[in-house]
């Protein structure tokens, strides 16, 4: 296994929409590993493919990086049912780093999904695990943490992502 390099917010790929994936097996499961070494040392609880320079439908999210039984390795994850109710809390991003902010998210979803293998799986989760979820899937639709941002703060972060685009 291998650290993969983060993309950092600027990077084209973080707006692109992942394409789907259909060809399963040694080769995915190999970049699944990476991703969760990746994950792993830069400390986060989840990881998306665009993340990592892949326009791909892949994410890897564990609410508790040190228990792998808690992992969880999505292909082409689809959100179907999400709950009325929702929680406020504060989000950061690998990808944009030094920059935190309060997030909306539906406090439980529905989630369907493939393993490396391609068999298919349907996941209630809730709370954090939920959020990171959402979080993850945002991601591969081209969508980032920042764009749920009030618009007050939204203009207080401007100077940091101007810093980060250009430090690129």
């Amino acid at each position: 296994m291998s650290k993969l390099a983060l993309s950092i917010y600027g990077d084209k790929v973080l707006r692109e929409k992942g394409e789907e994936v259909d060809d399963f097996g040694e080769k995915i499961r190999y970049f699944f590993d990476n991703m969760v070494e990746t994950m792993i040392v830069e400390g986060g609880v989840g990881l998306a493919a665009p993340q990592v320079g892949v326009s791909r439908r892949i994410a890897v999210v564990n609410p508790e990086p040190e228990n792998e039984k808690t992992l969880i390795r999505m292909a082409n994850p689809r959100i179907i049912a999400t709950s009325d109710e929702t929680e406020t809390m504060e989000e950061g991003c690998l990808s944009i780093p030094g920059i935190r902010g309060d997030v909306i998210r539906s406090r439980a979803i529905e989630v369907l999904y493939q393993d490396e293998e391609g068999k298919e799986y349907k996941l209630e989760a809730e709370g954090l695990l939920a959020r990171i979820i959402q979080h993850e899937i945002d991601h591969l639709n081209g969508v980032l943490f920042i764009d749920h941002l009030s618009t007050a703060k939204k203009l207080l972060i401007k100077p940091k992502l101007r810093k980060l685009r250009e430090g690129r």
